[in-house]
């Protein structure tokens, strides 16, 4: 029992060495985390029609909006280099750390308090389109998620923090499942409930997310205190966090916008950009946020010991990698936008009207998809610089764009929900590109040529790959695969993504993209952890 206890205790908590085996292990978990996301959205999507769940994701508005300042904006900008810079010295860690905990959660109690006393107001201002009736439930969701789900889901995160600081990502990984299974659980078993069945599925499912990490919270000997001293550790981490929080601020903005303008379209749009929205999001949660967050321990450890050539050889070769995991999800994605959708939401109430709808503005969002996984680690690139004010001031120009297309596209060209997604493409790709520019100022010598070739090199091999794929995908879907069933819409898309994918791997192969090795290190990488698995199944016989 004993060895079984210290194996386990091994795999959970065992430390990652590189950016690359951090990133394969976070994606491998978000993989398994996105299943079961895209599981809750396909069962919510069974048993609510588009009207309700306009109803249920437009409650999650203004909880978000506090979740990632608090979270986004203060923890993944700041919480990671101040914890690195005292971790050698526990004391000061132990007071350093506690503090910063202890003030986000006055400042999170003193939001909610006064949210609370004026929340079916702000209700009224953000969905200008929806009855009085919807309002009123959106305004009585919002209040719960508020009291039960933000406390716990932002004490996870400080949690999950901890972990990634100390390059321990297993654990913070897998929490998101639990989080997920609670929303299914009590949408399936207490779907009589309405939409308070998940909504209490998610303040469950935020409890699990806390409780499944305590471990971490004991972990190399920090111990949280009950102080809060404003300190030099605290007062960096408020320089670092606050420009941060005010990008947050305006893409929240910018996000509350998006729902507003979907209030005055068609019933269900809002949930067809929601649903959109977040199977863009797939790829680049799996790729560019893994790799986002695995990076910025291992990027700050460069910038502090002045490794100058490395930093620069790790941002070239993974823009690259992130490009060459990126642009084949985002032309298949476009070409693949109908069997996609009925996948993943193809619910008994989740109409076919509702399916192209929200197919087409995939379509658009996968426009910018490999510009949206660069963002999160060009944005660790500057934060490793304790640099939060360039992204800041970029992402503030970039939502001022989207806004303005947003607002043309809706009011003035008379737009479907689609157009929400292309100015939000057109909005990253700015974004993107404005901080990869600014980044070589901290960087030098960056190796623009090698940079462009290897990309045009990547953009044809998937695109050329693309054409027999698409010319199969026409031809099975009628005469081969009865797509009425959902077992079939998979077994296409399977087939499609496998002809695909293949041909891109010959083409990368033909043009001689330097970033296959990725696959070759992601074989290694899977071995090692199937023999600690292995390892502890023959402890326990």
């Amino acid at each position: 029992m004993n060895k079984i206890v210290k194996v386990t205790k091994s795999l959970i908590f065992s430390q990652q060495k590189t950016i690359f085996s951090s990133a394969i292990l976070i994606a491998a978990t978000i993989v398994v985390a996105r299943f079961f996301g895209f599981l809750r959205f396909r069962v919510l999507a069974s048993y609510f029609p588009k009207e309700q769940l306009d109803i249920f994701f437009a409650s999650f508005r203004i909880p978000d909006i506090i979740f990632e300042i608090l979270i986004t904006g203060a923890l993944t900008s700041s919480f990671i280099p101040i914890f690195i810079k005292y971790k050698d010295n526990p004391k000061e860690l132990r007071e350093n750390i506690s503090s910063i905990i202890n003030l986000i959660f006055l400042i999170l109690f003193l939001i909610i308090l006064t949210l609370s006393l004026f929340l079916k107001k702000i209700v009224l201002v953000i969905t200008p389109g929806f009855s009085p009736q919807k309002v009123d439930q959106i305004t009585f969701f919002s209040s719960i998620l508020l009291f039960g789900q933000l406390p716990f889901l932002i004490l996870g995160n400080f949690l999950t923090g901890i972990g990634q600081a100390n390059k321990i990502f297993f654990l913070p990984s897998i929490a998101p499942i639990f989080y997920n299974l609670a929303i299914i659980i009590t949408t399936i078993f207490l779907h009589q409930l309405g939409l308070l069945a998940p909504v209490m599925g998610v303040v469950f499912g935020s409890l699990t997310i806390f409780l499944i990490q305590i471990p971490l919270l004991f972990f190399d000997g920090f111990l949280y205190q009950f102080v809060l001293k404003i300190n030099a550790a605290v007062k960096d981490f408020l320089q670092m966090a606050i420009p941060r929080i005010l990008t947050v601020i305006v893409s929240q903005i910018d996000a509350t916008i998006d729902l507003t303008l979907s209030t005055f379209l068609k019933a269900g749009s809002y949930t067809a950009f929601y649903l959109a929205q977040h199977l863009q999001l797939l790829p680049v949660s799996i790729i560019g946020m893994a790799w986002g967050q695995a990076s910025l321990p291992y990027l700050s450890d460069l910038v502090k010991e002045k490794k100058e050539f490395e930093l620069k050889q790790i941002v070239e070769e993974t823009i690259l990698c992130l490009l060459f995991l990126s642009l084949p999800f985002a032309i298949f994605f476009i070409f693949g936008r109908t069997p996609l959708v009925r996948l993943f939401f193809g619910g008994e109430k989740f109409d076919w009207e509702a399916t192209v709808v929200t197919a087409k503005t995939l379509s658009y969002f996968a426009l910018g998809l490999p510009f949206h996984t660069l963002y999160y680690f060009l944005t660790r690139c500057f934060y490793a610089f304790l640099d939060t004010k360039t992204p800041f001031l970029i992402g503030l120009f970039s939502i001022i764009v989207n806004t303005f297309f947003s607002v043309f596209f809706i009011f003035f060209l008379k737009l479907p929900v689609f157009a929400l997604a292309l100015s939000f493409s057109l909005a990253i790709i700015l974004n993107t590109l404005s901080l990869f520019l600014f980044l070589t100022k901290k960087i030098k010598n960056i190796n623009y040529a090698y940079l462009i070739g290897e990309t045009l090199k990547i953009f044809t091999a998937a695109l050329i790959a693309s054409l027999p794929s698409y010319l199969f995908l026409k031809v099975a879907d009628p005469w081969i695969f009865n797509t009425r069933y959902t077992i079939n819409v998979f077994f296409l898309l399977f087939s499609v993504a496998l002809i695909y994918f293949f041909w891109y791997l010959f083409f990368s192969w033909v043009l001689d993209v330097k970033q296959l090795y990725l696959f070759t290190k992601l074989i290694g990488k899977a071995k090692e952890y199937q023999k600690k698995i292995i390892e502890l199944f023959n402890q326990y016989d």
